[in-house]
């Protein structure tokens, strides 16, 4: 997700398959249909509401500002989702959907999951090598954190289709293990790209059974959005003015010591605790990241000149 090291072969791969931009769901002639819901427009559109909010459900593990967006959907049979993932560990995580009592899918590459985890606890995103065949507790507990992050984002992402509820139920690192759906099953694949700086993205997946979602069948028929009555200039520039008008606390870091705890209890006043300012501070704006830039002095005060600033997906203010 985060560091250029962390990027496997792997995951490039599985990307690489072509996708048009409509769902890839083509019949085999004597077939039942995989997918009786149309074009999936609505869906695809839940998928892009997910995308705006999704990564606020990884950056407090990440400890970095990331972004998110939402790939185009497609329709295919379990095991033939498994054969493309191929046979890398993975996090399974069933979400039941109520009313009803069919389960979505969330699941992670098991090396994103071990990145978090070592990016939780301050590390650079490093991974085991090579990778265990099964999660540790610790990296379990990332997986439960992150699927009931997103399970509130769908009910929220579902709610101008229908109002649905989604109850992560447990974590397996073998899709053999889960019991709510059989290989032959059909599922529509929505996929997520997260992603900061330059990285390569890691990919998030979350399935939907065809037949979980057969009783919501009339609502992703319909159309999400109706024609959108034109603004009125006065009231929006009135609102522009009184949003350009809202402040926003600037801050940068321009040092964090370290010293063990022996020191640190040792402290008294008049101590000095030395610290180096690097070339390069970053510029936070509330809690996200503006930029870069060089400490130095303007008008006689302490300055700081911005030598990059973070570029800002349009999606951030919608």
């Amino acid at each position: 997700m985060v560091n250029d090291g962390s990027t496997t072969e792997e995951l490039s791969d599985r990307r690489a398959r072509p996708r048009g931009g409509k769902a890839a769901h083509a019949e085999v002639l004597g077939s039942a249909k995989l997918n009786p819901f149309g074009d999936l427009h609505t869906l695809q559109h839940l998928s892009a509401r997910l995308a705006r909010n999704l990564r606020t459900g990884f950056e407090p593990l990440a400890r970095q500002a990331g972004r998110c967006w939402a790939e185009p959907l497609s329709v295919q049979r379990f095991n033939d989702y498994l054969a493309e993932r191929g046979p890398g560990l993975a996090a399974w995580a069933p979400l039941q959907i109520s009313p009803g009592s069919g389960q979505a899918l969330i699941v992670l590459d098991g090396h994103f999951v071990f990145e978090l985890l070592d990016l939780f606890f301050g590390g650079n995103g490093d991974v085991p090598s090579p990778m265990p065949g099964e999660f540790t507790p610790a990296a379990e507990t990332i997986v439960r954190r992150i699927s009931g992050s997103i399970a509130a984002l769908l009910k929220s992402a579902w709610e101008p289709v229908a109002r649905l509820s989604f109850e992560p139920s447990g974590v397996e690192a073998n899709a053999a293990m889960l019991s709510a759906i059989d290989g032959d099953d059909a599922v529509i694949v929505t996929r997520f790209g997260i992603a900061t700086g330059s990285a390569q993205p890691a990919w998030v997946d979350i399935l939907y059974p065809v037949n979980a979602l057969k009783p919501h069948g009339p609502s992703l028929n319909a159309k999400v959005h109706g024609k959108t009555a034109e603004r009125d200039p006065v009231w929006h520039n009135g609102l522009t003015r009184a949003v350009m008008g809202v402040r926003f606390p600037v801050r940068s870091v321009l040092a964090e010591p370290r010293i063990s705890l022996g020191r640190l209890l040792e402290l008294k006043e008049g101590d000095v605790i030395p610290i180096t300012i690097a070339q390069s501070v970053e510029v936070m704006v509330a809690a996200n990241r503006l930029g870069a830039g060089t400490v130095g002095t303007s008008n006689g005060r302490a300055a700081i000149r911005l030598s990059s600033i973070e570029q800002i997906s349009p999606e951030d203010f919608q």
